[in-house]
């Protein structure tokens, strides 16, 4: 049996591209790396490729893989307490999938623009983040003191005021004897450094 070198050519090309994107995946050690990101480019563009070959519409390709890709995008996103990870990693899955099906349709030149448009909002644009963090930082301080009295909590909430730092208390409770607190602190990344050395000084803090 032969194959059409113009499906050789969109296989190829899906790896090339999952390849593009992959590597800043697998650079950054993300949930999904490499392999991944090169089998989904290419099982898209190959289911592209078949349902084309079926006389399947337009848009049940479309739906069929997305629903499917959905899936494996819901798979590594993980929320715990106090944030959501893997939210990125879950729209890189998307975008892959759908830069796969792309190249299915012989948009080859599209699929490596795109690519490459993808690789550079992961890499370059991650520095803008880089910068804004360090103009507007946001973080979430878990922290235990040595016992349940609320001034200890009181003096935390005064270096925030002294340091010019945003906050906001997200959970409050006792266990074990000890006050535990989780807050927000907004500001500048050098004034939440300092403020985090300040915190070390507290002899009222347990750990944070």
């Amino acid at each position: 049996m032969e194959f059409p070198h113009t499906d050789v050519i969109k296989i190829l090309l899906a790896i090339l591209c999952g390849t593009i994107i992959g590597f800043e995946r697998e650079y950054h050690n993300k949930t999904a790396g490499l392999r991944t990101i090169i089998l989904i480019c290419m099982g898209s563009t190959i289911f592209t490729m078949v349902s084309l070959k079926m006389g399947g519409s337009d848009d049940r390709i479309a739906a069929n893989i997305i629903t499917g890709i959905g899936f494996i995008g819901a798979g590594v996103i993980f929320k715990n307490t106090y944030d959501v990870k893997g939210l990125t990693t879950a729209a890189v899955i998307w975008v892959t999938a759908a830069i796969g099906m792309i190249i299915g349709i012989d948009l080859y030149l599209m699929g490596v623009i795109l690519s490459v448009v993808v690789l550079i909002i992961l890499s370059f644009f991650s520095r803008i983040e880089d910068y804004i963090y360090v103009l507007n930082y946001k973080a979430d301080f878990l922290i235990t003191f040595v016992n349940t009295d609320v001034e200890n909590l009181r003096k935390v909430e005064k270096l925030l005021t002294d340091d010019k730092l945003k906050f906001r208390i997200k959970q409050l409770s006792k266990t074990d004897n000890r006050l535990f607190t989780v807050i927000q602190v907004s500001g500048s990344k050098n004034k939440i450094t300092r403020f985090t050395e300040e915190l070390l000084a507290i002899e009222e803090v347990y750990q944070f």
